[in-house]
């Protein structure tokens, strides 16, 4: 059997890049809540599906209502995917996580009653407070992403 492959090239260019050195603007404590999956098992997506799907619900619902997530970046790298997320306090990502009227307890609950037996699907979270003292963050030539971005950026030096 042959797989056939072409890649096209695509130029893409920015329009307009910051250039200067940039850093994000924390006051006083920032939470990184980093939380994904792994898909097992890839030939049952019945019971990985509906995972995969209820983190886009509950990311838009924290965008339109003001519950303490300063923002969200998603990545995927193989069967991994992981969602790096800030917050103002960890009080708030707990009230969230914990909440009867948001996206997240229901699909956590449904999660338990049909796939976490199977191992067909992980999920994963760690948490960290960090002190503003302790955090770094450096943007050269480009606009604040990840903590710079829910944050904002300052141009310095």
């Amino acid at each position: 059997m042959h797989i056939r492959c072409q890649v096209d090239t695509v130029n893409i260019e920015v329009e307009e890049v910051a250039v200067a050195r940039q850093v994000a603007q924390v006051d006083g404590e920032v939470v990184v809540f980093l939380v994904g999956m792994r898909i097992n098992r890839w030939t049952r997506p019945w019971n990985w599906g509906p995972v995969f799907a209820a983190m886009p619900r509950m990311l838009a619902e924290l965008a339109r209502a003001d519950r303490g997530m300063l923002g969200a970046r998603t990545f995927w790298s193989g069967r991994v995917v992981l969602v790096v997320q800030h917050w103002r306090s960890e009080d708030e990502l707990r009230a969230y996580a914990r909440s009867a009227d948001a996206e997240h307890l229901p699909a956590w609950r449904r999660f338990n009653r049909r796939a976490r037996a199977t191992g067909d699907v992980g999920v994963f979270h760690e948490t960290y407070r960090v002190d503003a003292a302790d955090v770094e963050s450096v943007y050269v030539s480009m606009e604040p992403v990840l903590l710079g971005a829910a944050t904002g950026g300052r141009v310095v030096g």
